[in-house]
């Protein structure tokens, strides 16, 4: 089963992933589809306010976040999954993700704290949908003195698409073991 949805103009198909016996979620995986990324980047950064610097939490917010660096000529930083030798003075908070099985750690080392201290960021991702991983890169931005001016993402899921708080190009229902939208 899959669902075919059109994202920043362009139509794919998401394979259903079971979650729970009653909870399917759509698989968007933004790797390898250089098509998605490059058109929804645009496409973001044309919604964007003023920022001087990206975030996203590692790993598939990645090329998303990149692209709309490379796009806007502006910097990005990768909050690390865990703690990295070259990392200086390491500041770490806790996630627990719906697209993960376990607590995760997210990080910034020194030099990625003082790129973001005092400046305007931009946290991204590429699907928004417990809110999790969000909250984490807030308070991981908040924690290093970043001031967060917007919440970025391609999809929301679910309920997320409720959120007053976060900018995104299209909704992504959760669906039923039958594959029907919930």
């Amino acid at each position: 089963m899959d669902y075919k949805m059109t994202i920043a103009g362009l139509e794919r198909h998401l394979p259903l992933c079971k979650v729970t016996d009653d909870l399917y979620i759509a698989g968007f995986i933004m790797f390898n589809d250089v098509g998605v990324t490059e058109a929804a980047a645009s496409e973001l950064l044309k919604l964007a306010p003023e920022f001087d610097v990206l975030i996203t939490a590692e790993s598939k917010g990645i090329p998303l976040c990149y692209e709309m660096a490379r796009q806007s000529g502006k910097p990005y930083i990768v909050a690390r999954k865990g703690a990295k030798l070259y990392m200086q003075d390491v500041v770490k908070v806790q996630v627990n993700s719906i697209t993960t099985d376990h607590v995760q750690t997210l990080c910034l080392g020194r030099d990625e704290r003082e790129q973001i201290q005092g400046k305007r960021t931009l946290i991204v991702d590429d699907v928004i949908s417990t809110g999790e991983s969000l909250a984490a890169l807030e308070t991981l931005v908040e924690t290093v003195g970043g001031d967060i001016v917007g919440k970025f993402t391609v999809l929301a899921e679910g309920e997320a698409a409720d959120r007053d708080d976060i900018t995104y190009l299209e909704y992504l229902p959760l669906f039923n073991a039958d594959g029907t939208p919930q």
